[in-house]
């Protein structure tokens, strides 16, 4: 028998340490060679750790959750032979086992432990003398006794059959504790039995009343924070308590725009359909180029900004796990179709926990959309460390003035939508994100200029 010491292997360039997402195996569990063992994330990538070796799993380095060194032991597997490698240890089982403790030790204990039979006995004697009458006190001549006062006669005890017993269903029941309803309080029907139907009638009056309570009661629940969820809590508070942000929010024109859309979608054959995204991608690579401190990256450290010539479009995924951000590497030069190729390839990736760590590192802007619950406004927070974010909300049609043609004005129903921009104010001046966002307005409400090369 030996053992062999499995060690978390550098799993990418410049990781130091690696965080347990899930370990699927336990001490004494029998593992056989290439089997999934670990799930490891760095960078928002996972990786699965496979054994290379079978055997009895005797250690492992943690839970989900605990944060381990590259290099480091993730698990210790016993082995049937002799296994080649640095790794490979000899079976010191005999060596970990606690000493056998002396027979002195052993009767010590059991002497502590086992109570004395004379002490048993004397307390048996005890809780009998306790138990048992009093011994009647010996008669002694004594005067008449006073007459007895009036007894007052005690109330009658609560019987069982003196509480009024509620009459309902196992189903009435779980809805009324649900609702967190009193069955007490509910008036029963003519066979004094309490049916849905009454609690109908006490919901409609408590609620006419007031008195209807907001919602059923949920019991508290505890979650850790693991995994992904705690990459974005670590990276959204490092963003807030470093970055100076603000946001600028300007209002769009968007009716042409989704004229265009639908015009292309209708003739787009095998094409993915498009959305509104990968035209406002468009917008954005086609305006970069004048305002180069938005496309940057700020290592504060070093005191360093970097103006990227290529934009790296990082693109906010919303995923089970929570926020991911893949990236279109080199959005400047894609057309709206592959735009929107990429745009759903990634997606998919990052949903599907398949996206590599190429490609979800490395994004020098990102945009970050809700879609249809894209609010009124919003002021996303900065991914780090980029210097700006951009975030466009939802569309809604309004009736505004537009020109008639003839010098004068008509009302018109049409389709807006607010394009919202945070910013890094070590890097980016609050004209700077106006003037940008104003060019973006302008190709946005002139479609064709997005077609134009």
């Amino acid at each position: 028998m030996a053992r062999f010491t499995f060690n978390l292997p550098d799993i990418g360039e410049g990781i130091a340490e690696a965080e347990i997402v899930a370990m699927h195996v336990k001490p004494g569990d029998t593992v056989s060679e290439d089997q999934q063992i670990a799930d490891m994330m760095t960078d928002k990538a996972t990786v699965e750790m496979e054994s290379p070796v079978s055997g009895t799993v005797v250690e492992v380095a943690g839970e989900a959750g605990d944060v381990i060194a590259i290099g480091s032991m993730l698990v210790v597997i016993e082995t049937e032979g002799e296994v080649a490698g640095d790794d490979a240890a000899p079976n010191e089982g005999a060596a970990h086992a606690a000493p056998a403790p002396k027979s002195g030790e052993v009767e010590s204990r059991i002497e502590v432990e086992t109570p004395d039979p004379s002490d048993v006995s004397d307390a048996a004697a005890a809780v009998a003398e306790a138990a048992s009458p009093p011994p009647p006190a010996e008669a002694k001549p004594t005067a008449a006794p006073p007459p007895a006062p009036t007894p007052v006669p005690a109330p009658a005890p609560v019987t069982k059959s003196s509480v009024t017993k509620v009459l309902a269903t196992p189903a009435v029941r779980k809805r009324a504790a649900d609702l967190a309803i009193d069955l007490a309080e509910v008036r029963p029907g003519e066979e004094g039995r309490i049916r849905h139907s009454d609690l109908d009638a006490f919901i409609s009056y408590g609620a006419k009343s007031g008195h209807a309570p907001a919602g059923p009661t949920r019991a508290d629940e505890t979650v850790k924070v693991i995994g992904l969820r705690r990459r974005i809590a670590e990276n959204m508070a490092a963003a807030k308590r470093t970055i100076p942000h603000f946001t600028y929010v300007e209002e769009c024109d968007v009716t042409e725009l989704e004229r265009l859309r639908e015009q292309l979608n209708t003739g787009r054959g095998d094409k993915p359909k498009l959305t509104m995204l990968p035209l406002l991608i468009t917008a954005i690579c086609k305006t970069i180029p004048d305002f180069p401190m938005i496309n940057a990256r700020y290592d504060d450290e070093a005191g360093v900004v970097t103006r990227h010539g290529a934009v790296h479009l990082g693109m906010a995924t919303q995923t089970d796990g929570g926020l991911m951000v893949p990236v279109i590497r080199d959005a400047q030069a894609k057309n709206l179709w592959q735009l929107a190729t990429e745009i759903r390839r990634l997606a998919e990736a990052a949903r599907d926990g398949s996206a590599k760590s190429s490609e979800l590192s490395g994004s020098t802007l990102t945009v970050t959309s809700l879609g249809p619950l894209g609010g009124v406004a919003t002021t996303p927070v900065i991914n780090r460390p980029e210097v700006a974010i951009i975030g466009p909300n939802r569309i809604v049609e309004r009736p505004m003035f537009v020109p008639d043609g003839a010098g004068g004005e008509r009302v018109e129903k049409r389709k807006l939508m607010n394009v919202s921009i945070s910013c890094d104010h070590r890097v980016v001046d609050g004209w700077d994100a106006a003037s940008f966002i104003q060019a973006v307005k302008k190709l946005i409400e002139t479609p064709a200029l997005l077609l134009v090369n």
